[in-house]
């Protein structure tokens, strides 16, 4: 880069990512650089910012920045966040509450996954009329029925039964398969907006079931509370957590690698053909045996953390399957394999554990 050159002028395009210190959105972020785009993520505090530049590799910093916003369900939360100069060309939006369990439900998780869809939607149309497309990490929870599954097979044309009135009840948060009942209205909001308002941009969503890989490097700590919820099985398989007893797996024995998510985003955001279509994304199957059984192969040396590998295999006979034609097909996602997300995802604990 001469002297007269300035950081990020030989980009593809400046991206807005929002939810910058999530398990997703720290990959989305990496796929995002090794592409050549310029990024700006969104954090919720000054210092959580400065962690995930710090995370970055030296060379690549000078085309990450932050910028703070809040509670994402305040209006106009992210008005000054879509403004920039050069103005944003696409906004990656992977920021929504995600847990097991909420104590109030609209205040906790329904306002702030639609409330911030919405808001940034609202913000792009009014202040960064150059954005061309909006990504938005939705769920598989969103296509889901469980337990009553109305099809054998499910793809993109699905949308979860769940009611509102049964979204208002906690008891049914963690029927939605992925503890996420949301995320079927932030998404259905989603492209409501776009129907009514007819901004400049089109959208496209990614609904990813359960997702392992390695933890992001901008984590500052490794516990269970502090770990995604997806790699907490792992987690506590490795941490010894389940050696006198495994888990259940259910209800998801979905899973998809993180890797494959973030290309699936940018692909998304870059494909022609990806405009207005949401795409399903999922790797394969997993249950917490084989989880514990690919962790005593390639890792024995924590044999003495595991569980009995007699321990009987919960997968279901009757188990759902999976149409992912459209992600092979629109964005060219070829899935990593079971194997190798769980062994890279134990390597990145063991890695930050110092061991």
């Amino acid at each position: 880069m001469t002297a007269t050159e300035a950081p990020g002028a030989h980009s593809k395009g400046k991206v807005l990512l929002t939810g910058g210190t999530g398990f997703v959105a720290s990959h989305v972020l990496d796929c995002l650089l090794d592409h050549g785009f310029e990024v700006v993520v969104t954090a919720r505090s000054e210092e959580k910012g400065q962690r995930i530049i710090q995370s970055i590799d030296t060379p690549l910093k000078k085309n990450v920045s932050y910028v703070v916003v809040g509670n994402v369900a305040d209006e106009g939360a992210f008005d000054e966040a879509v403004k920039s100069n050069p103005p944003f060309d696409y906004v990656v939006h992977t920021a929504s509450p995600y847990q097991f369990t909420w104590n109030d439900p609209v205040k906790e998780c329904l306002d702030p996954a639609i409330k911030g869809t919405t808001g940034i939607l609202k913000s792009i149309k009014a202040f960064a009329p150059s954005v061309k497309r909006v990504v938005i990490t939705s769920s598989s929870a969103a296509i889901l029925s469980p337990p009553n599954h109305p099809t054998k097979v499910y793809n993109e044309s699905f949308w979860c039964d769940l009611t509102w009135e049964q979204a208002l009840n906690p008891v049914h948060t963690y029927r939605a398969s992925k503890g996420s009942p949301h995320q079927k209205f932030a998404e259905k909001a989603a492209w409501s907006f776009v129907e009514t308002e007819k901004p400049n941009f089109d959208l496209a969503t990614i609904n990813n079931t359960y997702t392992f890989g390695p933890i992001p490097r901008s984590l500052d700590s490794l516990s269970s509370e502090s770990i995604n919820a997806s790699n907490k099985r792992i987690y506590d398989l490795v941490a010894g957590n389940m050696r006198e007893g495994i888990e259940p797996t259910q209800p998801v024995f979905t899973f998809v690698d993180v890797r494959d998510v973030a290309l699936a985003h940018v692909r998304a955001m870059t494909v022609p053909g990806a405009g207005g279509k949401r795409f399903y994304v999922v790797g394969g199957f997993f249950s917490n045996p084989r989880l514990a059984a690919i962790i005593r192969d390639r890792f024995p040396q924590l044999e003495d953390r595991l569980p009995p590998a007699d321990t009987p295999d919960d997968f279901p006979d009757d188990h759902f399957e999976c149409d992912v034609s459209r992600s092979r097909e629109v964005l060219g996602l070829e899935y990593t394999s079971l194997e190798k997300s769980v062994a890279d995802t134990v390597e990145s604990i063991l890695r930050f554990e110092g061991r």
